[in-house]
């Protein structure tokens, strides 16, 4: 529930949470008009269902903690039968916890047909790149590397995902999601540059915007006796008329210790959010421990809030020794005016079965 009543102003994403409080922390992406999605982090997604699992085309993992990516061989199971490949971005070294992820498997039943898996690492300096090919057993093979030099690491038409790389006693990232500006054209420039609004307008989206070279835009202009003009570039006549547009964006960030360079980099990379999706392992008692296992407590959580305004904050990934004082972290909650509070139930995941239970069904 919300602090206050608000609608998450999302236009091309909707996101869900596929983890409780104290589950194993499962962001989802649904791209609305790809009807694709993206998801972070992997942990325990055994209860998600099939129809869930299949559109998604990228996993970002945050590192490699078994709660962060022991899902990877469920995805392989309801991926491994269709051509489409899936994408896999991590911290250094995850290509090497894949392969032995999948290595533990007999593969002597692969088809020709299998997906590959593709697996990209995010080093401060490169992005290195393997692929696991299905028909081949999912054996692991170096397609080298290339320079990073933003943070940008996937980006389709719609949306875009930044990483960066964060300190848990280990290289860890963390992740912004950024929808892209629709199509929108600022009338007071068309004015001043003399132009007239019309069809050529639908011409300029399909070539500047959607990416279709050789599509020709005829420009009219204001003046009847003028003759229209060819533009020379689409793509610079878009950017000189569009409208400025503030977009929503959504921040993931899950296992950071709490030093001065973790909130540097968070300071600068997740300013201006619409929803963070922040770790909360600890109540600010127990804020010793938080130190001692790189982790953030509810105090941290609430300094950082007032730093980076974000307009909803989820907390998440809580201590599993909180089981029966839950409410303890949002009672030492404090958020700015301007942030409301998203709370997650204690448990998404279905409670485990135990003898007694399956007793009961056999005795039935």
């Amino acid at each position: 529930m919300f602090r206050r009543k608000r609608r998450l102003p999302f236009r091309y994403l909707e996101p869900a949470f596929f983890g409780g409080l104290l589950d194993d922390p499962v962001l989802f992406l649904r791209i609305r008009p790809l009807k694709r999605a993206l998801l972070f982090d992997c942990g325990q997604i055994a209860h998600l269902a099939k129809r869930v699992v299949k559109p998604i085309d990228a996993v970002f993992i945050t590192h490699a903690h078994m709660d962060h990516i022991m899902g990877v061989p469920t995805l392989v199971r309801h991926h491994h039968a269709s051509p489409r490949p899936l994408d896999l971005y991590g911290p250094p070294g995850i290509a090497d916890r894949v392969k032995h992820l999948l290595g533990g498997y007999d593969w002597n039943l692969t088809e020709p047909t299998w997906f590959t898996l593709r697996v990209h690492e995010i080093h401060p300096d490169r992005i290195c790149h393997y692929s696991f090919p299905g028909p081949d057993g999912f054996v692991q093979r170096s397609e080298g590397a290339e320079p990073r030099s933003g943070r940008e690491i996937w980006s389709c038409r719609y949306v875009s995902v930044e990483a960066e790389l964060l300190d848990h006693k280990m290289p860890v990232l963390a992740f912004r999601i950024n929808e892209k500006p629709q199509f929108a054209i600022d009338s007071g420039r068309l004015a001043q540059l003399g132009l007239r609004p019309g069809e050529w307008l639908r011409d300029l989206k399909t070539c500047a915007w959607k990416g279709h070279s050789g599509h020709e835009v005829v420009v009219p202009v204001q003046d009847a006796e003028a003759e229209p003009f060819l533009p020379g570039d689409p793509a610079a006549l878009y950017a000189a008329i569009r409208k400025d547009q503030a977009c929503a964006s959504i921040g993931y960030l899950c296992d950071v210790g709490w030093t001065a360079e973790n909130r540097a980099v968070c300071e600068d990379f997740l300013e201006g959010l619409t929803l963070l999706c922040c770790e909360c392992t600890f109540l600010g008692s127990d804020m010793a421990k938080a130190r001692a296992s790189h982790h953030l407590c509810t105090s941290d959580v609430n300094e950082l809030a007032a730093c980076l305004l974000p307009l909803h904050l989820l907390p998440m990934h809580l201590s599993k020794s909180y089981l029966r004082h839950t409410v303890d972290l949002y009672q030492e909650i404090r958020l700015p005016v301007e942030t409301a509070l998203i709370r997650l139930p204690n448990h998404i995941v279905p409670q485990p079965l135990s003898v007694a239970d399956v007793d009961k069904w056999l005795r039935q």
